[in-house]
This record gives C-alpha cells, sequence and structure tokens, in this order.
C-alpha cells in the first residue's frame, strides 16, 4: 500500500508527540539503564552457591611442564610467554598495579568486572614473570647475573642459575596466598610440628602467621591453600580397629564443596590454583577420594611417587623433615677425619630396605654398615656425621627423612628408590650432589661408591654444603631456606596455569 505524503507527516506528527511525552520520558530514564544493568548482570554474574565444582564458566589454560625445560637451560617455548603485557609499568609493583585507577574506577555494582579486571592484572603480571624466566634461561651460566644482597645462587647445584634466581625474585614480587579461614583447629590450621610430618605443620604455621606471602584480598592471590592437615586428620578421623579410612575422604568433599559453593575461586579453575599440602604418608589417598576434584588442583607432597599418580608437571614435591626436638642438628666432620664409607639405620619398612638389609646386615662390613637397629650406646646423628654417603633408601612410601639427615651432616646423601621425585628437582640438580641406586644394584652399592674418586667425592661434599640453606627450617624463615622453597615450588606449577575469567580470550 501506497503512503500518502499527507499521511507520512500524519505519522511524523504522532511519532514526535509519543516521543515528547514528558511522562513517557521520565519512565524511560528510569526503565532503560535499569534493564541494561539487569542484562549486563544476569550475563557476567552468576551466583556462586549454584556453582558445580565440576563445571564452570571461566576458563583455564594448561601450559605443561614448561619450567623443567627452562631451568635445564633450553629456551623451549611455551604458549603463555607471549601474552601482551605492553601496558604494564615496569617499575609499578603488583600491589600498586591493583590500586591503578582503571580498576579503582570500576562501579561497585559490578563487583565481579572489578575481579575479572583484577585477574587479568594478576594473569599479564604472570605472563610478564614467564617472560623475564625464559629470558633469563638463555644465559648459560653457572653463576646468577641478578645482583642480591643475600645470596646469588650459583654452581652445578642448579640447573640453571639464573633462570632460578630471576623466577625467585618475581616470586618473591608477585605471589600471593590467600588461607580459606573455613575449617576448625585441629584439623584444620593446625599440623605437627616436632614429628616425622614436622614439614606440613612448620608450613601450615607459617602461613597462618601471615607475614609472608599471604594476603587478605582472595582476589589479588595467586594461589588458594586448603588448610586440612592430613597427618591432623588422620590421627582424628582413622578408625585403627576397623581400619575404615572413609571419614578422611568425606571431610575433604564437604570442604571443597564448602569454599566451592562460598567463593568463585575454585570453581573459575576447577581448583588448578588451589594447592593442598601434606608429609603424611596417606597425602596422596586423602586425595584420591575425589579425584574429580584434585585432578587439577596442585598437591604438595613428601610421598612424591610417580607409581602412586604424582605428576610433576602439577605437584610439588617437598622434604621430609624430622624434628623431633624442634630445630635442626646442622654440621658434621670434615671429610679427612670420615671413617665411614655409607652407613644406614633403619626399621624393616618395604621391600626396598628388606633387599639393603638381607644384603648388608650381617657382613659386618667396616665399610658398608648397615643395621635395623644400633648397638645400646651407639648415636645415630654421629655416625651420620662421621660417614661419607648416607644411604636413603625409601620405606613403606617413597619419601625418607634420611635425605634432609645427610643434608644436614654433610653426608653425600644415596638415593634409593622406585619413582620418587626428590624435593625441588625442577631448580636443583641432584646427581650434583647426591648418588641414585637403582634398587636392582644394591649388592653394588660398596663397588658404585668405591669407583667414585675422592676429587668428585669432595666435589659432592661442597655441594652439599652448598644446598644445605634450601633444606633448612627457621624459626624466622629466612630467604632461600625450605619455607621459601616449598613456595617456590607451588609459584612454577602456578606459572604453568592461565585462567581467563567469564569465557573471554
Amino acid at each position: 500500500m501506497m503512503i500518502s505524503p499527507h499521511n507520512d507527516k500524519a505519522q511524523h506528527r504522532h511519532t514526535s508527540s509519543f516521543w515528547s511525552s514528558p511522562s513517557l520520558n521520565l519512565s524511560l530514564i528510569l526503565v532503560i539503564p535499569s534493564v541494561v544493568l539487569l542484562v549486563l548482570v544476569s550475563t557476567l554474574v552468576p551466583y556462586p552457591s549454584t556453582f558445580s565444582p565440576l563445571s564452570s564458566p571461566w576458563k583455564w589454560r594448561y601450559g605443561g611442564h614448561w619450567y623443567s625445560s627452562i631451568f635445564n637451560g633450553s629456551s623451549t617455548d611455551s604458549p603463555f610467554m607471549e601474552a601482551e603485557t605492553d601496558k604494564l609499568d615496569p617499575n609499578m609493583s603488583f600491589s600498586d598495579a591493583l590500586l591503578d585507577k582503571d580498576i579503582d574506577n570500576v562501579t561497585s555494582t559490578t563487583r565481579v568486572v572489578k575481579r575479572s579486571s583484577k585477574l587479568k592484572m594478576v594473569e599479564a603480571y604472570m605472563a610478564r614473570a614467564r617472560s623475564f624466566i625464559k629470558e633469563a634461561a638463555r644465559v648459560r651460566n653457572l653463576t646468577s647475573i641478578h645482583h642480591d644482597p643475600d645470596y646469588v645462587p650459583h654452581g652445578p647445584i642448579y640447573r640453571n642459575a639464573n633462570a632460578f634466581h630471576r623466577s625467585y625474585l618475581e616470586m618473591e614480587k608477585l605471589f600471593k596466598i590467600y588461607v580459606y579461614q573455613e575449617g576448625e583447629p585441629p584439623m584444620f590450621h593446625n599440623g605437627p610440628c616436632k614429628s616425622i610430618y614436622s614439614s606440613e605443620g612448620r608450613f601450615i604455621h607459617e602461613v597462618e602467621k601471615g607475614k609472608l606471602y599471604t594476603t587478605q584480598d582472595p582476589d589479588e592471590a595467586l594461589v588458594y591453600f586448603l588448610p586440612f592437615s592430613v597427618a591432623m586428620l588422620v590421627r582424628y578421623l582413622y578408625e585403627s580397629e576397623s581400619l575404615k579410612t572413609d571419614a578422611i575422604g568425606r571431610i575433604v568433599i564437604d570442604y571443597i564443596h564448602v569454599i566451592s559453593g562460598k567463593y568463585p575461586y575454585w570453581n573459575r579453575s576447577v581448583g588448578a590454583d588451589h594447592f593442598m599440602l601434606s608429609c603424611h604418608d596417606w597425602g596422596p589417598l586423602a586425595s584420591s577420594y575425589v579425584p574429580h576434584l584434585f585432578n587439577k588442583s596442585i598437591r604438595v607432597l613428601c610421598n612424591a611417587n610417580t607409581s602412586e599418580g604424582f605428576n610433576p608437571a602439577k605437584d610439588a614435591s617437598f622434604p621430609e623433615i624430622n624434628l623431633l626436638k624442634g630445630e635442626a642438628d646442622i654440621g658434621g666432620l670434615p671429610p679427612s677425619r670420615r671413617s665411614i664409607l655409607a652407613f644406614f639405620a633403619g626399621h624393616l619398612h618395604g621391600y626396598i630396605r628388606y633387599l639393603l638389609l638381607n644384603e648388608w646386615k650381617d657382613k659386618n662390613d667396616p665399610d658398608v654398615q648397615v643395621y635395623d637397629q644400633l648397638p645400646k650406646g651407639v648415636s645415630y646423628m654421629l655416625k651420620l656425621k662421621n660417614s661419607r654417603f648416607c644411604l636413603c633408601p625409601s620405606g613403606y612410601e617413597v619419601a625418607s627423612p634420611r635425605i634432609v639427615e645427610a643434608i644436614y651432616a654433610e653426608c653425600v646423601p644415596v638415593l634409593i628408590s622406585d619413582g620418587y621425585v626428590a624435593p625441588f628437582s625442577d631448580v636443583l640438580n641432584w646427581k650434583s650432589f647426591s648418588v641414585q641406586i637403582a634398587v636392582k644394584d644394591i649388592p653394588n652399592i660398596k663397588e658404585i661408591l668405591m669407583g667414585i674418586s675422592q676429587r668428585q667425592y669432595l666435589r659432592m661434599q661442597r655441594r652439599v654444603k652448598q644446598v644445605q640453606r634450601h633444606f633448612v627450617v627457621n624459626p624466622t624463615p629466612k630467604r632461600y631456606d625450605v619455607f621459601h622453597m616449598i613456595n617456590h615450588s607451588i609459584w612454577l606449577r602456578r606459572l604453568n596455569v592461565h585462567i581467563q575469567d567469564f569465557g573471554v580470550p
């Protein structure tokens, strides 16, 4: 149908009067922004309690075990090395960046947008750190070129001293841990500090103090700590008479459900930026109850056994340290006064020790002294300090406190295990200061150790003394000690993950 000019004008007058209505204009002024805001919020802000730990609108990417090649001196590219960081001020600290005006200007009604901005800033700084570490790894030097008033990593005890040092310095600037407050002691926020599981308790205690690496703002955290103690869960929940362990699994599952329902952080990464820590043998068992929840998260374990699912690309090995008196006994005799070639004393735990004791216990060889129980009046520590090599066989589990005992006594550790990933092996070159003997070669221990020249032994012994600083437990942590090294291992795993919010590429 044709519209006449007259009708067209009439329609225009009708339209003008429609839009010029004062009451309608007021309504539109009030309604339209509300509708837009409602659409925006409903699109961007899923209600946290509706999240399932197994499904999330957040995206995360896993970068693979890139840092292994980096610390070996390789310049292998990572997909995360090329993230855009041009707009970041290199002189601006991470905390200052989070207070930058672009973030502060986000309105309070779009809190998730602000959280998203913080996450983008976090990931941008992480990308820059990866780039710096990669660049440092190109310097094939046994000594770091970076200035440090406390310590400059050097020598062959490191896979790549310069890359490690740069990574450590970046960690000190950026690394932030948020500790979930849910849960009550003793099973949460607590742990043994004077036992074979002291590594677990000491770490929990130091993190809870909140003086190093921790943050009260979960939006600026790089990782999130699940503060349950496996040692305490076993002590209070394990039913020894019935041998039931179900209660341990239930409490871990319940805890994940609580924090994933209350906070958005677990769900946005499916736990990939969360970590649990355990020096108890049952650490892997506690997480195996919920493999669908922990298959992405970081497990920091003494029992770092690859045959039991330990994955070095996302899991971190840390040392088992037996502090019966709460402090370490460090030092030993000089090499020229060490009269014992190799020493071990320990009960029959597991098949490796069975083979060792069966082969060497009753030989009465003054060079290779192996005991299941020391004679009365003989000091275990003096034996360690008087030995050139200290045998460290796995027991029921792969980890052994004898490794750190040997390092403290300045005795070259001899690792005898299957599937064990040594602590801090991402950055430490264990072959430079320890001996690895295959289980099948237990009968050849003396021959193997006698084949190490005096010159090579002295080099290894000096390196044991050098690496000692990374295993020392200090009442107040000092840079590069075991507390910082554990955090550095977690930091490396976090570098492997890139979290993106709300599906935005």
